[in-house]
């Protein structure tokens, strides 16, 4: 730490501390809204990056990952609407397949789920990774996503409802 100027020293101490501890999750977190590890990591990176360079800002270093994990969000949102904005690649049959370590860690199972989250509405989306990925309560979930409790509460039933409907067709 001799190299960091002195008043980044904590900034680099408290950023390293929150990687270490919750950026496996994040990118777990991105992955499910993404569908792309290397995409996810990037957003990761770039939310922990963000962080490093406001850490002076934080009036409260204890909500430094409530803010990395809006960061995540905001971070996969972007990503998703520049998708959306790109003319589609041609169709490539190796492309849409897992790579042999994401076929390890997801049975068919957990694909069809993920693939069924995947389609839903990208708010619903968030909610229920939030809740159900990340075990979040419905007021760190409505900080994370800047809209209220309420709206977390509606967002997740139809969400849910979604869901049963969509697996349920595939039954």
């Amino acid at each position: 730490m001799s190299d960091v100027a002195p008043g980044r020293a904590d900034a680099l101490e408290g950023v390293t501390a929150l990687y270490q501890a919750h950026a496996l999750g994040l990118i777990r977190l991105a992955v499910v809204m993404l569908g792309d590890r290397p995409a996810a990591e990037d957003v990761v990176q770039e939310a922990f990056t963000g962080l490093y360079r406001r850490w002076h800002t934080l009036t409260d270093p204890g909500k430094a990952l409530s803010y990395v994990r809006s960061s995540v969000l905001n971070g996969a949102r972007s990503a998703l609407r520049r998708r959306a904005r790109q003319p589609a690649a041609p169709c490539d049959p190796a492309a849409g397949s897992a790579s042999a370590e994401a076929a390890v860690l997801l049975s068919e199972e957990h694909s069809e789920v993920l693939e069924a989250i995947r389609r839903l509405p990208d708010r619903q989306r968030e909610a229920l990774v939030l809740r159900f990925y990340l075990d979040l309560d419905e007021e760190d979930i409505a900080r994370s996503m800047g809209i209220s409790r309420g709206t977390v509460k509606s967002t997740t039933s139809r969400a849910l409802a979604a869901l049963r409907r969509t697996l349920g067709e595939h039954s």
